[in-house]
């Protein structure tokens, strides 16, 4: 197995484990353990080339033409986290199979925490800068979902969480693409080793700073801390991987990631080594205040993050070792207790320590696994978070800052460190024995009876069991982290280092430390019910969250507040920005004029003139008709002489998308007229009058700026290479089809899956506001007692007409699909006429249900641009994603077709753009119910007509508005609406 196929397996993992959830239900978990335990089995082969000094590099080129592609690369550093992430996600998933009940919905909570092992796999693996910032901000986006879908309280942490992180992510953002400009390449392992880092310090500090924004946001260090704490909203599998393994742990790993480009640069270790500390110290102390378990669990962490950046901070191959060390056993003892911290909840019904009372008795085991990773999570011998805390002190007194400074620092962890032991008690004492420690009667609650507790059964409580048990004989036998951890701290660092752990390594002035960690940490567990009460349980008059909810609140407050200068109905006003910015671009046009090039005259026909004059009659008619009606007619009138004079200027592609286009929208304007008032409201002359200078002055401004810039100049560099090169490159002589999926496919992609998007759009607004019913439209009604009122006879012959032409309409959309690539069409065009058949086939039925569809047409969207996605990797067979294959296909009367894969890409968009004219046609096609509440509301502002009694089987509408039927299931008033006809 390569490192490329470890990261598609965990990606592959997700769509099966979702499948496998449809039979297993909540033991999917069981499955996706023992799929992760597989992948991480694989990669164990790995750790002896590489812990001999061997790097594994893959790189699989995406757009080799701007140097993006999938860069993977796997040193020592990156060992460690792999491992982590899905061993420790291993665990989590089989914890998970026992935590939910088989009632509760967790097909989406196994997607999103396997897609968190996916992002982080890939961003410990990354190797190119790009593709480095895409996971972080996956990572991101997988732990706001997996907080979001907690309850109904957590919407609010999971937006907190997102903002903070996210705005870490424009810092990294920021950095990335400085150190892409400054270095030449996006591959870090080059970025990082160019001399830029020794020559430009203000470019070297300003990165370090946007470093350091994004892994403090991410690891939760101060003034950034708030947001961990306040996601404990979330379940307890998914507190476990983030705290262990995942989210937090990005932001540690980018900063080792990074600091051989750092090192020795005094803002980067000032920055670590003092907000670290201060993150540290406060953690403990709130874990301190907390009562809350699993709420001095995410404040423990917290704390542990201080001591981790603290000591990359210092920056010398001792700390960093240490640091790499920490990370191992914080995720073993830290995955164990928060998922003891679940069974607690799930076995005793409260995680408030002053509630729990005796859990020792009935909770054995329990009590058991959470007493050793507490201990080990303290620094206690002989458990592996000793010899982490060992070396982590001894990373401190590393450092290279003097003997003062270097002893405070040492001095300020050392505090840290007891905070650590106390909460840890305060932790074990009040989760399992009689809590003595509030000491404050109006804190005191009344215990829980030890009866109303009972343990969990085995397979609940293996998962966290077994990395607790794995601290306490790991931490016998160090050593075997020599090698790897050895590697990973060469990689964060500049020099080669080799580390030895040992549990006993002689009478030290780290033993010395952590003795006397120990001594005052059990004082002041003895004496817990005095230090509680010394504790204060609010320090400041505003809390963390408090302040990033204001600043959230207040944010979208003042963007209200500056829209509300231009939300308004009066067009005018709207135009008045844009009108600046066009005013900018004529002036621009008439100075650029002269250095765009010589004019050529000449071209101008008779023809031109006559068309001039037809779409001046077709504007002049839509601006003075009164009639929606006629407007609309008129409109649709000067598309088409847009559509003619693109024909008679030769660009007969663009002059059949701009004919069906104005087709369709025709008939899309008809649909949403019937929802409309026939005529247009009165305005005021002076109104007319300033509309229409407006409106003549922008249309002047825009003729002489694109006539300036563009107009009659011959052919662009761009378009002479196109016309010489495209049958070379592309066996295409349909040069405007070759450009939109050939050469510039990419941004046709995109292009495609927005427009895929504005079909959802529509679908989401159509349906937001009235539910759509079968029968036929209220406005139809207007004209009972004349031959329109019969639809089944009036579209007879329309019909006849339809069922003859339909055939040919199928034939000749499948034909301009094939022969987009060498002659006139293409999948847009072939799409639209498609669509014209469908517009067609609803204007011919006798209502609504003789045509509803019998297809998810959403659907046929996403498979639009499904299909443009999966052909983009056939690309790979010739080195780049969307890169077309040809393949020369002999014919049997002689000759050859080249088949292109650029003409699958042509079914995408097909696909797409038929999905969304669907979406307008089926939609706005059909009657529309409104709620009984919105007639009311009506009825309230109109009245009903002078002289018409109001009862319950009347009701009446403003003559000026539409006709609206009342939706029978949405309120108390349920009669039928008279309508009448417009004025």
């Amino acid at each position: 197995m390569t490192v490329m196929v470890l990261l598609f397996l965990s990606l592959v993992l997700v769509p099966v484990s979702a499948a496998v959830h449809r039979v297993l239900g909540r033991d999917t978990g069981w499955f996706a353990a023992a799929a992760l335990i597989g992948l991480g089995a694989a990669a164990l082969p790995w750790i002896g080339p590489i812990v001999e000094g061997e790097v594994l590099e893959e790189h699989l080129p995406w757009i080799p033409t701007v140097d993006v592609g999938i860069s993977l690369r796997l040193d020592g550093l990156g060992m460690v986290f792999l491992l982590l992430v899905l061993f420790i996600g291993a665990l989590v998933m089989a914890y998970s199979a026992r935590y939910f009940s088989a009632q509760k919905r967790t097909n989406d909570y196994y997607i999103w925490m396997l897609l968190f092992v996916f992002a982080m796999s890939g961003m410990v693996m990354a190797d190119d800068l790009i593709l480095l910032f895409v996971f972080w901000e996956f990572t991101t986006l997988c732990s706001f979902f997996l907080i979001n879908r907690s309850g109904d309280k957590a919407p609010a942490p999971a937006q907190r969480t997102l903002l903070i992180t996210m705005a870490g992510g424009l810092g990294l953002l920021t950095a990335v693409l400085l150190t892409i400009v400054a270095t030449g390449t996006t591959r870090i392992s080059e970025a990082l080793q160019h001399e830029v880092w020794q020559q430009d310090g203000v470019f070297t500090s300003v990165v370090a700073v946007l470093v350091v924004l994004a892994a403090f946001t991410k690891s939760a260090q101060f003034p950034f801390h708030l947001w961990l704490p306040d996601a404990m909203v979330a379940p307890a599998p998914v507190s476990a991987y983030l705290h262990a393994a995942a989210m937090v742990k990005a932001g540690i790993y980018l900063l080792l990631r990074f600091s051989p480009a750092f090192e020795g640069v005094v803002i980067w270790q000032t920055l670590l080594i003092v907000c670290g500390l201060i993150t540290a110290l406060i953690g403990a102390l709130f874990a301190m205040q907390r009562h809350d378990i699993k709420e001095i669990m995410a404040y423990s962490t917290v704390s542990q993050l201080g001591f981790l950046v603290t000591v990359i901070g210092v920056g010398t191959p001792t700390a960093l070792a240490a640091a790499t060390i920490h990370v191992i056993a914080h995720a073993l003892f830290k995955s164990s207790l928060f998922m003891m911290v679940g069974i607690i909840e799930h076995e005793a019904h409260s995680r408030d320590i002053r509630r729990l009372n005796g859990l020792h008795r009935t909770m054995r085991v329990s009590g058991v696994i959470t007493l050793i990773a507490c201990l080990s999570m303290a620094g206690i011998p002989p458990l592996m978070g000793f010899v982490s805390k060992e070396h982590l002190l001894a990373g401190f007194l590393s450092a290279e800052f003097g003997a003062g400074l270097t002893w405070l620092i040492t001095g300020l962890m050392v505090l840290a460190a007891v905070g650590t032991f106390a909460y840890c008690g305060r932790i074990v004492l009040g989760s399992f024995t009689s809590y003595t420690g509030a000491g404050r009667q109006d804190e005191v609650l009344e215990p829980m009876r030890p009866e109303a507790s009972h343990e969990a059964p085995l397979s609940f409580y293996l998962p966290a069991l077994l990395p607790a048990a794995a601290g306490l004989m790991l931490g016998f036998t160090p050593q075997i982290f020599d090698g790897l951890v050895s590697a990973a701290a060469s990689a964060a660092s500049t020099v080669e280092y080799e580390a030895h752990f040992l549990l006993w390594h002689g009478f030290t002035v780290d033993l010395a430390l952590s003795a006397t960690v120990m001594v005052v940490g059990v004082v002041l567990v003895l004496s817990r019910t005095r230090v509680d009460s010394l504790i204060p349980r609010t320090i400041l008059p505003f809390t963390g969250v408090q302040v990033v909810e204001r600043l959230r609140t207040g944010s979208i407050a003042f963007g209200r507040r500056v829209g509300d200068i231009t939300r308004t109905d009066v067009h005018g006003l709207h135009l008045t920005v844009p009108g600046i910015l066009l005013g900018g671009i004529f002036v621009a046009g008439i100075l650029a004029a002269p250095f765009v090039g010589e004019l050529t005259p000449g071209h101008t026909r008779m023809t031109d003139w006559v068309l001039i004059g037809l779409l001046v009659a077709f504007l002049i008619g839509s601006v003075v008709a009164q009639s929606r009606t006629a407007a609309v007619v008129l409109v649709g009138g000067a598309g088409f002489v847009v559509a003619a004079w693109y024909f008679l200027l030769g660009a007969i592609d663009v002059g059949m998308t701009q004919l069906l286009v104005e087709i369709l929208t025709v008939v899309v304007l008809v649909l949403v007229m019937r929802k409309l008032p026939k005529r247009f409201h009165e305005v005021s002359r002076t109104r007319t009058v300033v509309s229409a200078a407006v409106a003549i002055a922008f249309g002047v401004m825009a003729f002489i700026a694109a006539f300036a810039l563009t107009g009659r100049r011959g052919q662009s560099p761009v378009a002479e290479w196109y016309l010489e090169n495209t049958y070379e490159e592309a066996q295409a002589t349909n040069i405007i089809n070759s450009i939109l999926v050939d050469f510039r496919a990419l941004d046709t992609f995109g292009e495609l899956t927005v427009l895929g998007v504005a079909g959802f759009a529509i679908l989401a607004l159509l349906n937001s506001a009235f539910s759509t019913s079968d029968n036929a439209p209220a406005a139809s009604r207007l004209w009972v007692g004349t031959p329109i009122s019969n639809a089944e006879d009036n579209t007879t012959a329309m019909r006849m007409v339809f069922n003859w032409m339909a055939p040919f309409i199928i034939l000749l959309s499948v034909v301009l699909l094939v022969r987009g690539h060498y002659e006139s069409g293409g999948g847009f065009i072939a799409a639209l006429v498609a669509g014209g058949f469908f517009a067609l086939r609803y204007l011919v039925a006798p209502s609504d249900s003789a045509v509803k569809l019998r297809f998810d047409y959403a659907m046929v969207i996403v498979g639009g641009i499904m299909t443009g996605a999966a052909v983009g990797l056939l690309g790979f067979l010739e080195g780049s994603y969307l890169r077309p294959i040809m393949w020369d296909i002999p014919l049997p009367w002689g000759g050859e077709f080249t088949f292109t894969t650029a003409l699958i890409f042509d079914v995408g968009i097909y696909l797409a753009v038929i999905g969304a004219v669907l979406v307008a046609l089926d939609r706005l096609g059909q009657a529309q119910r409104y709620p009984a509440e919105l007639l009311r509301a009506h009825r309230k502002a109109f009245g009903t007509p002078e002289g018409q009694p109001h009862n319950s089987e009347h009701r009446y509408v403003d003559p000026g508005d539409v006709p609206l039927e009342v939706d029978p299931t949405a309120g108390e008033d349920t009669t039928s609406m008279q309508e009448v006809s417009d004025r």
